[in-house]
């Protein structure tokens, strides 16, 4: 079904300005469902400054020349599309499309009905640009009768997912999975101490049996033994951070048969990795609705990859890192990081005096940081040219 722009009152308009900053904003809901259905816009928090920063680029758009040379008049979205990744088609820095896409705060119907089959219309006006949205069934954006431009949206129900801003599928498992710890408190968290008919390994729907101290919280996760993280340079203890193993779900609270303690019985119901006694237990975290808006940081900022998640010797495209530096150094949920490659030391051969130098530090790649902790935080490597490897620098794009 083809849905027309109808006519809104001023009040109205005001009040659906705001819910479109949304999608200005890049706002996603980083639950499973999100993948199903459109969540709700309530799940969505937006700060007054950012509700302004849409409103201005809504009027302004993008200049010229932060579009790539040879940028297309038209591109249609296609299933599995992100924002990020169709801002690379028109933008040189593509996570400034919240400037690209500002303009839809008047234009488009609703934020979350951007879907697979619309075309994009790149309009150049005055030095600026914009995009215009509309239906490829319905040719191209609506003229109307004050000359604008005037999209045509898809209704719901289409059994396609609305774009996201980011590849959420690459980041949501780290959401509960990576986890640094300021101190090394899993030691002291409960833990399996035997499971169900002695198994060695547990899986999902066995049985194991737990002690410590486990107040009301129903879904817990599982980790094994953690690992302490240092700063690159200075060798600082930054955190530890722990392999998840899965998760369990406490059924029957402990309690003592005569003098013996009778431990808490658990069943596991997921699992990463196979489980087993010995294994920490951490509550599983509210369900964070978040919006991931890509933005550079404010200040200046730089640092180092402290570590690389899992056991790989180097990191490459859509894996994440570790770097080290956190909200205590300003750094934020969603900042956009140039990543820079250290530069050689050699032996100059030339002047006669074997004179040792350091080659200049190179950009080879960018950085989107999707979880901020005390000291330090974790970013998905969007783009790069060589392996990363633990030590190389990141600073503001």
């Amino acid at each position: 079904m083809i849905v027309r722009r109808s006519l809104f009152t001023p009040a109205r308009r005001y009040r659906l300005a705001s819910a479109l900053a949304l999608f200005a904003l890049g706002a996603v809901a980083l639950d499973a469902s999100a993948q199903r259905a459109p969540p709700s816009a309530a799940n969505y928090p937006i700060t007054d400054q950012q509700r302004n920063t849409a409103r201005q680029v809504a009027s302004a758009g993008v200049p010229l020349s932060e579009l790539v040379p040879n940028a297309p008049d038209s591109y249609t979205i296609k299933r599995g599309d992100t924002l990020w990744q169709i801002s690379t088609v028109f933008l040189r820095t593509p996570w400034k499309w919240p400037e690209l896409w500002g303009m839809n705060l008047e234009e488009i119907r609703n934020p979350h009905l951007i879907y697979p089959g619309q075309v994009l219309f790149l309009e150049k006006v005055g030095g600026r640009a914009r995009l215009r949205v509309a239906d490829a069934a319905g040719g191209g954006p609506v003229v109307g009768s004050d000359n604008r431009l005037s999209p045509r949206a898809r209704s719901e129900g289409l059994g396609l997912g609305p774009i996201a801003a980011i590849p959420l599928h690459l980041i949501q498992p780290f959401l509960n999975e990576a986890v640094i710890f300021n101190t090394n408190e899993l030691d002291q968290a409960p833990r399996i101490v035997a499971s169900q008919e002695g198994r060695v390994m547990l899986g999902r729907g066995d049985t194991a049996y737990v002690r410590g101290e486990l107040g009301d919280q129903r879904d817990w996760r599982m980790f094994r033994t953690a690992k302490a993280l240092y700063d690159p340079s200075s060798f600082e203890l930054l955190g530890y951070e722990a392999p998840y193993v899965g998760t369990i779900e406490y059924t029957r609270p402990a309690s003592t048969d005569g003098i013996e303690p009778v431990p808490a019985t658990f069943v596991v119901t997921s699992v990463r990795m196979e489980a087993g006694v010995g294994d920490r237990l951490s509550p599983v975290p509210p369900r964070d609705f978040s919006n991931y808006v890509p933005h550079a940081p404010t200040q200046p900022i730089s640092g180092q990859i402290a570590s690389l998640y899992g056991d790989s010797l180097s990191a490459g495209q859509n894996q994440i890192v570790a770097l080290n530096k956190g909200s205590a150094d300003g750094m934020e949920r969603g900042h956009v990081l140039a990543l820079m490659r250290d530069g050689r030391r050699i032996t100059d051969s030339t002047d006669g005096l074997r004179t040792r130098i350091k080659l200049p530090n190179e950009r080879h790649g960018t950085l989107f940081v999707f979880r901020v902790f005390d000291r330090m935080s974790y970013a998905l490597v969007m783009s790069v040219e060589q392996p990363v490897s633990v030590g190389d620098r990141f600073s503001q794009p």
